[in-house]
């Protein structure tokens, strides 16, 4: 297992950034695919039509997301948390991903940098 840290800065407010990681259509806008979300704690998501999927634990708003994602039948709890904090060129999000199985961490990682946060960036980049 193996813990991933890494820090990005998006080019938009906190409350943006949030609601664009926890709002259902705003979050299909920026990654092009189907979407389950809720910001209620212990319901389920799914992100990418099912490539992500797990638990919501913990919502601050406009500061804090703390989910559990699944990774098939892997018995430590793999817990992402997103803190977002006002920067001067927008919002800077610091994630860190828990208990990754060492077979996924190469993908996961990448995901994280291009597709997750790689994709926000840009989203938000397109607007001005």
């Amino acid at each position: 297992m193996k813990d991933f840290k890494q820090y990005y800065i998006i080019p938009a407010t906190p409350e943006e950034v949030y609601l664009a990681l926890t709002h259902p259509l705003t979050l299909q806008l920026w990654t092009g695919d189907k979407v389950e979300m809720s910001t209620e704690p212990g319901s389920e998501f799914s992100l990418w039509d099912g490539s992500i999927v797990g638990r919501n634990l913990e919502f601050e708003e406009g500061k804090k997301i703390v989910q559990q994602w699944y990774f098939g039948d892997q018995s430590a709890e793999s817990i992402v948390t997103i803190k977002l904090h006002p920067h001067k060129k927008g919002t800077s999000v610091e994630l860190r991903h828990t208990n990754i199985p060492d077979e996924d961490f190469a993908d996961i990682t990448d995901g994280w940098n291009q597709t997750y946060f790689g994709a926000l960036q840009e989203f938000y980049e397109e607007e001005d």
